[in-house]
């Protein structure tokens, strides 16, 4: 089985040991995605705009070992506070809605850059390619 490791060149994958996107044969995984651009926050104070900027991070990741948004099987969403659950759970069926993935929110105490309100993981499962 072959197995493809991708960094986005992202502060803190080389300093904790991680990469962006990995692929093991029919499968894919995200790492945490979050609304982190170039290095700093984007979206700062808005929980749906900072998921979907996190999900295209996931996706475009996701896309780099060869997956689409349809093979997306499986979700987590970790966000700050529950009154954020309605935007983000908004903004996931936006990019999701069709494809249905299972799903998974959590409410945390924190993230690792306290302007983060949200940070995302996506599986994908590439099976007939």
């Amino acid at each position: 089985m072959t197995v493809t490791r991708l960094g986005s060149g992202g502060p803190w994958e080389s300093v904790y040991g991680y990469c962006r996107v990995v692929r093991a044969g029919d499968l894919a995984w995200t790492a945490g995605c979050t609304s982190t651009v170039d290095g700093a926050v984007t979206h700062v104070g808005d929980a749906a705009a900072q998921t979907a900027q996190a999900l295209r991070i996931g996706l475009d990741a996701l896309a780099e070992v060869g997956a689409e948004p349809g093979d997306v099987v499986r979700t987590r969403m970790y966000v700050t506070d529950r009154t954020y659950a309605d935007e983000v759970g908004r903004a996931h069926n936006a990019v999701f809605g069709a494809v249905r993935p299972a799903a998974t929110m959590v409410v945390v105490a924190g993230l690792l850059h306290p302007d983060h309100l949200v940070e995302v993981e996506l599986e994908a499962f590439l099976g007939d390619r």
